[in-house]
């Protein structure tokens, strides 16, 4: 194994301060849950920020940090993959930084044996915040080495009020009702084209070219070199087809079939990098039984709308689908347990929300409820789906449709996604 010269070390360390000092002298957009995050720095547990590539966490990270001596090394370095002294390493910070005792580390997942060096730097009383993009190799080494000794942070591409702060709108009070909702669903609808990835919001980034590049990216680096996956090209049409059939159910027996898989092992382990690596995550049916979830289709999301737009399969624009998916999104950015129901009649309900071991609320999400067989079919699905579970609180997400309205006892509420989205 090469071993690195102390020289070269320190190099190293030096371009990432610089790299730091420009990160920290630009503009961001604050991001939703910063307080807490900032607030967590006076603990000594280990911060982790984990979620997609380029989602911002990084930033998250520096506007975690700003105002304090912080050192940081960037694991994302190709000069830096075959590390292998770790004290080495710890010098040629302590060379660069003096005598720091907080440390943030990006990539983390990308330096073998981290959690073992975090759990040494950790004793010894350093302040660590580490940031990393693979959900099951970050969780499995924390619940196994760290245990107790961490607090997760998630961040995801913009949120809506992000994305509204990014093009500095705020709701004006003053302005006629109607006008103002017309530019909320002007942001709205650049929001399900354009997805949440700050650079294409902030740099003016072409979405296409952006999102193809980072979802190659994620795929053969993150992926492929990662699990050693021996068909790359099955890989990637599994990506595709997953993406473009957002909001659908799938299970691995039909992706087998449709993608010409050897084995279902294999498609099941492909889906499972594609969740790991951020680029997709999915739900299960709900029951009451663990043996039928396990057996029953999955359906399957996108961690950003922009990502759908730009990568899948030239079809027919779905904004049903897309608000689905967004929908799905916010739900896992706000932390929620969720799942999507079917009822004894076949009727399906995208999202049955629970809360310790009850269904606390049953969500459907429709576009268009201006005709009258579209709106029975989806409200009569929430109805059944109430009965079935004993949950009385039911909404139906629109794209500008407001009311309360009953059926038999039931009361469901049809808001707007957009109010739903910034409440």
């Amino acid at each position: 194994m090469y071993l690195m010269h102390n020289t070269e070390m320190k190099d190293i360390v030096l371009s990432h301060k610089t790299e730091k000092d420009n990160l920290l002298k630009a503009r961001y957009i604050q991001r939703d849950g910063l307080q807490n995050a900032r607030q967590s720095m006076e603990n000594n547990l280990i911060k982790v920020i984990m979620g997609p590539r380029r989602a911002g966490k990084s930033v998250f990270a520096i506007q975690m940090l700003e105002g304090k001596d912080f050192a940081y090394l960037n694991f994302d370095d190709e000069r830096l993959l075959d590390v292998s002294d770790y004290d080495d390493l710890l010098k040629a910070i302590t060379q660069v930084y003096g005598e720091t005792k907080t440390i943030l580390f990006d990539e983390i997942q990308n330096l073998r044996k981290w959690e073992l060096f975090l759990n040494r730097l950790h004793r010894k009383g350093f302040n660590l915040v580490i940031t990393g993009s693979n959900s099951r190799l970050l969780s499995r080494e924390l619940a196994t080495h760290l245990t107790g000794r961490h607090i997760e942070f998630q961040i995801l591409p913009f949120s809506f009020l992000e994305f509204l702060r990014a093009r500095d709108f705020t709701i004006d009070e003053t302005i006629e009702l109607k006008e103002r909702q017309g530019m909320i669903l002007n942001h709205l609808n650049e929001y399900l084209d354009k997805g949440g990835y700050p650079e294409i919001l902030t740099k003016n980034l072409d979405l296409k070219s952006y999102i193809t590049t980072l979802f190659e990216s994620i795929l053969f680096k993150d992926v492929v070199k990662r699990y050693n996956a021996r068909y790359p090209k099955k890989l990637y049409d599994l990506g595709l087809y997953l993406i473009t059939n957002h909001s659908n159910e799938f299970s691995y027996t039909r992706l087998k079939k449709a993608l010409e898989f050897r084995s279902v092992n294999t498609v099941e382990n492909y889906t499972d990098y594609l969740k790991e690596a951020y680029l997709l995550f999915h739900t299960v049916r709900y029951s009451h039984k663990i043996k039928e979830q396990l057996k029953s289709p999955k359906k399957v999301y996108a961690y950003d709308t922009g990502v759908i737009n730009a990568v899948k399969f030239k079809a027919a624009p779905d904004t049903g689908r897309l608000i689905e998916n967004m929908a799905a999104i916010e739900l896992l950015r706000r932390g929620k347990e969720f799942y999507y129901y079917k009822s004894k009649d076949g009727k399906e309900v995208d999202f049955a929300v629970k809360e310790g071991l009850k269904i606390s609320q049953l969500i459907q999400v429709c576009y268009d409820v201006d005709h009258y067989k579209t709106k029975k079919r989806e409200t009569h699905a929430l109805v059944r789906a109430a009965r079935e579970t004993g949950c009385d609180n039911l909404l139906v997400l629109t794209w500008d449709y407001e009311a309360e309205e009953t059926s038999g006892e039931l009361e469901i509420h049809f808001l707007p996604l957009w109010k739903w989205l910034i409440s």
